[in-house]
Parts: C-alpha cells; sequence; structure tokens
C-alpha cells in the first residue's frame, strides 16, 4: 500500500466489540504482511491489557502523549508487540484527558499531531476508541480516513447510532473533510437465532454498501484470548472468531485500496 490509513473503531455503546476487533483485526492485518499501529484512545485500557502489557507499568502512554509536550512518541511507542504489529498504550490516567483537553490550544488536533509523526512506519493505524463522543473520540475523528463500527447482533443494535453519524458529519464539515463511516461489521452474531438474522436484514437495508460480509461470531475462544493477552490468532487460530477476523482483514484491505484508487 502506498498510503497510511487510519480508521477509528467507534461506537458511543459500550459491549458491541470495539476493542475485540481492534485487537484481533489489527492483528490479523499484520499476520496479512501490513504494518499496523493499535492506538489504545480508551481509559479502561482494555486493548493495552488484551495484548498482555500492563497498564499499570506502562510509563509514558498515550495520556502524556496528548496533553503534554514533553513527551516523544517513541517513548510510549510499543513497536514489538508481534511481527508487524505495534501498541500506543493507555492507562487510567487517560480518564482526565477529556477535561484537560478542553484548556488546550489545538485540542481536536492532538492525536493527529501524534500519528503525522510516525506515518511513514505504518500501513494501518487503529484507533480503539472509548465509549463516549468527548474530546477523546474527535480526536480520533479528526485523524481518521474512516469509522469502522462494530454494532452487535443484539436488540437495540441501532440505538444511538444516529448520535454517532452527526458527530461524524460534524467533524467532516468542521475538522476533517476526509472522514466517513468507512464500515459497519456485525459482532456476536448467532445463527441459531431468528433476531441476529433480523439485525443482519436491517443493517443490510440502511448501511448496502458500508456493511462488510463478514460476520463476527459469538465465539468462546475470542472472549478468553484477552484474559491471556493474546489475540485470537495466537490463542485458538482455528476457532471461528480467527476465520472471522482473517477474512474481515482481507475486506478491509480490499475496500482501503478501492478508496485509495478513487482518491487517485
Amino acid at each position: 500500500m502506498s498510503e497510511i490509513r487510519v480508521f477509528a473503531i467507534a461506537n458511543q455503546k459500550g459491549g458491541v466489540g470495539k476493542t475485540t476487533t481492534t485487537i484481533n483485526l489489527g492483528a490479523c492485518l499484520a499476520s496479512a504482511g501490513r504494518r499496523t499501529l493499535l492506538i489504545d484512545l480508551d481509559p479502561q485500557s482494555n486493548t493495552t491489557t488484551g495484548l498482555g502489557v500492563d497498564p499499570h507499568r506502562v510509563g509514558v502512554s498515550i495520556y502524556e502523549l496528548l496533553v503534554r509536550d514533553d513527551g516523544m512518541v517513541a517513548d510510549a511507542l510499543k513497536a514489538d508487540m508481534r511481527p508487524n504489529l505495534a501498541l500506543l498504550p493507555a492507562k487510567v490516567d487517560l480518564y482526565a484527558a477529556d477535561i484537560e483537553l478542553v484548556y488546550l490550544d489545538q485540542r481536536e488536533f492532538r492525536l493527529k499531531r501524534i500519528i503525522e509523526s510516525v506515518k511513514n512506519d505504518y500501513d494501518f493505524v487503529l484507533i480503539d476508541c472509548p465509549p463516549s463522543l468527548g474530546l477523546l473520540t474527535v480526536n480520533a475523528l479528526t485523524s481518521s480516513d474512516g469509522v469502522i463500527l462494530p454494532l452487535q447482533c443484539e436488540y437495540f443494535a441501532l440505538e444511538g447510532m444516529q448520535q454517532l453519524l452527526n458527530t461524524i458529519r460534524l467533524v467532516r464539515d468542521r475538522l476533517n473533510p476526509r472522514v466517513g463511516l468507512f464500515g459497519v461489521v456485525l459482532t456476536m452474531y448467532d445463527p441459531r437465532t431468528r433476531l441476529a438474522a433480523e439485525v443482519v436484514d436491517e443493517i443490510t437495508q440502511h448501511f448496502p454498501k458500508e456493511k462488510f460480509q463478514t460476520l463476527i461470531p459469538r465465539n468462546v475462544r475470542l472472549t478468553e484470548a484477552p484474559s491471556f493477552g493474546l489475540t485470537i490468532l495466537e490463542h485458538d487460530a482455528r476457532s471461528p472468531g480467527a476465520l472471522a477476523y482473517k477474512n474481515l482483514a482481507e475486506e478491509v484491505i480490499a475496500r482501503a485500496a478501492m478508496m485509495e484508487d478513487n482518491h487517485a
């Protein structure tokens, strides 16, 4: 790929699979030979712990890079997490960032500046956003080429989604004309339930171009992997969850290449 692609993994609802998607899509992109950086922008630090890093021992983290001008990206970067996979970790201090950013110059562009400093080193950057639409998420949207939206195959899947889409439009109009909805990935899919099929049909009707064909299944191995600090490829590469994220990575690579051709 000739151009870095930056994607915010965003949904202001919690428990929809944002972190699971960030870690395992990132791992599969890296496995496919794409140099990939994961940025943990969620104060809960689940992407950090899910890759086996203790957030209480990271030292310099994304928090220092966002709110202070004395931190170097190299000081925070975990560059050798896995082959082709790097991490900018989070820690609990990040909870304060939404408040502290309000008083800083260029508050919506702090993350963009960080990514610009390392963009020549990566093909993909995935940003795990917090379950809110505050300044951390706005920073992610301002930095991104697009949003990957995980939606669980459950009742009320579309609830609150309009608020996120409105925020994307506001950021596009005022801060970042590139950003848009890159793709919708359906998570926690259980083919045995009628409800899951109904949700798939509903999302297909609303987002026929944006919905990824890959459905991420409910899978115990996906749930287990973070507790061991492992990606699904390391925990069980033959599980349905691993196969699904491999397929999703192929879709993302193909769609990103198509987007690049359209912009050429």
